[in-house]
């Protein structure tokens, strides 16, 4: 970038650029703003180790408002909790350690999976993240969530913690992967594939049954669902990403350094790929295999999936705060090899 250029004017300067446009109503969970205000409290009581600044930055993303938007037909504020957690706990947690290395991060999926597991039943002695993620499994407790779903939904995070360490290879030597790897790597660390799960939740879907939930067909669309966000928030994250060393897991900036494209002719291709999944998308909604008296429920039942990554678009296009100049959280872990 160059040095004359603001970084506001820089900001400015991709928004002619076009962006995606989904098929799918947007709805909000009745609840959101309760949620917020647990929400704040978590920051307040739990987050002690970050930063004020990180903090205060923090409770202006509303990062509850992802689960709030991407599950809107949950019953209740306690169904809504176990997703709202993770989201933003989630989001906060990969902000705190952008800086640790692979290693490290594997060493907090460690502890992470024990608690949500139940290996590890003991409350944390301190309040933060992995305190956040005891409460989870508590409050899916607390609101019913069958066992075989909750199976699903950690399995899912684990793997979301995956590959945020497998990501933090590249991060640390400001290299972009080849596309077939940012790809594997991208469809967890959306965080989208554990929404897929939880999307079950909703309405009499927990009534499927595993080899439909299971289905190939079913979990090609939740790949699908898991990619259009990831790159979705690429584009929105794009600023800030060209903006700041290591930010390498951008779909844009890997077909920028693989085909030697600019900034525009990247964008364009990348918009390509996710138009095509999202073709892919509406195409496998459209035929789905025959799956008896339960094929109407199925049918909504994705239907709920396109309402989820239209929703989740919604709040990376309503925030203000997040992608924005200077609105994003600097990693403050110190890895022991910055030491």
């Amino acid at each position: 970038m160059s040095q004359a250029l603001s970084e506001e004017q820089f900001y400015a300067g991709l928004q002619h650029l076009p962006r995606p446009q989904y098929p799918f109503p947007d709805f909000i969970h009745p609840d959101f703003q309760q949620q917020r205000e647990e929400y704040y409290a978590w920051i307040d009581q739990e987050y002690t180790f970050h930063s004020k600044a990180a903090r205060e930055k923090h409770k202006q993303h509303h990062l509850t408002d992802i689960a709030a938007r991407g599950c809107p037909f949950l019953k209740d504020i306690r169904e809504l909790r176990p997703l709202a957690n993770y989201a933003a706990n989630g989001a906060m947690m990969d902000d705190y350690f952008d800086r640790c290395s692979h290693d490290e991060m594997n060493v907090v999926k460690n502890r992470i999976m024990d608690l949500l597991t139940g290996e590890d039943i003991k409350e944390p002695a301190d309040n933060g993240i992995l305190h956040q993620f005891w409460m989870l499994r508590q409050d899916a407790v607390k609101c019913g969530m069958p066992e075989r779903l909750y199976a699903k939904y950690i399995a899912a995070i684990r793997n979301v913690l995956v590959g945020y360490a497998d990501e933090r290879v590249y991060y640390r030597t400001n290299t972009p992967p080849p596309l077939p790897i940012y790809l594997i790597i991208r469809l967890h660390t959306s965080g989208v594939l554990p929404f897929c799960k939880y999307v079950a939740m909703q309405k009499d879907y927990r009534e499927l049954p595993d080899d439909i939930l299971e289905h190939p067909h079913i979990l090609r669309i939740h790949d699908l669902c898991s990619l259009l966000i990831g790159m979705h928030n690429d584009f929105i994250s794009l600023p800030k990403e060209l903006h700041r060393e290591g930010d390498t897991m951008n779909i844009v900036k890997v077909i920028q350094h693989e085909q030697k494209l600019s900034v525009d002719e990247a964008y364009m291709e990348a918009l390509k790929l996710h138009d095509s999944c999202l073709g892919e998308f509406v195409l496998l909604h459209e035929h789905l295999p025959p799956f008896g008296v339960l094929q109407n429920m199925v049918y909504n039942y994705v239907q709920d999936l396109g309402i989820m990554v239209a929703g989740v678009y919604a709040w990376h296009t309503n925030d203000v705060s997040r992608y924005v100049s200077g609105g994003y959280v600097d990693g403050e872990f110190v890895s022991s090899r910055d030491q």
